[in-house]
């Protein structure tokens, strides 16, 4: 494995701090909630037709699997150590057949492979560390892990929920608000109680 490969996942899988992390997230959800909640109609229509737009879910497989890659890459398999190089060349394989032959909202699989990836950084950085508000970070985790695993096995649930939050302007609104508040809330966190 190379030096670059392994400092990658090291940062992203062992140093990451509490602060950090919840930075990072906060800042995502506050900015991606604001953008939603100020540019709503346009991006409303265009999330009912993302989980059957393949372009985009062939862009956001591959960052899957780079993903993916740097997992087997830099993580410690144990006594699973010879299989290396068969995740190595399962990986691609899974990545083109899932492009062949599952293309059938693939954004939505591909976002929920997303989500479960993401979701085990943010847990690793809350793990026993000591402020009752880290439990922001793992509640959003868990959801995303809800979510991506739906999305991976019922892909069809992401439209159902695109769906829903779209229904009406005065539901889109309230989540987005809510997204960003939430985001907002975690940057305060960080910045006040999470330490390093």
């Amino acid at each position: 494995m190379t030096p670059l490969v392994q400092s990658t996942y090291d940062w992203l899988y062992r140093d990451l701090s509490l602060r950090w992390a919840g930075l990072a997230v906060g800042l995502l959800l506050l900015a991606l909630h604001l953008y939603a909640f100020f540019n709503g109609r346009a991006l409303m229509d265009w999330l009912k037709t993302a989980p059957r737009d393949k372009k985009v879910g062939v862009i956001i497989l591959t960052i899957d699997l780079f993903w993916a890659l740097l997992l087997v890459g830099g993580m410690d398999l144990g006594e699973f150590w010879k299989m290396r190089k068969w995740l190595f060349l399962l990986l691609p394989l899974s990545y083109a057949l899932m492009i062949v032959y599952v293309d059938e909202f693939l954004t939505a699989r591909a976002i929920g492979i997303l989500l479960l990836l993401a979701a085990c950084p943010l847990l690793d950085a809350a793990f026993l560390e000591l402020p009752v508000s880290r439990l922001l970070l793992p509640v959003l985790a868990y959801i995303w892990i809800l979510l991506g695993m739906f999305w991976v096995g019922m892909p069809y649930l992401m439209r159902d929920h695109v769906q829903w939050v779209s229904a009406s302007d005065g539901r889109w609104k309230r989540l987005t608000l809510g997204g960003a508040a939430y985001g907002a809330v975690i940057i305060v966190c960080a910045l006040v109680f999470w330490g390093r």
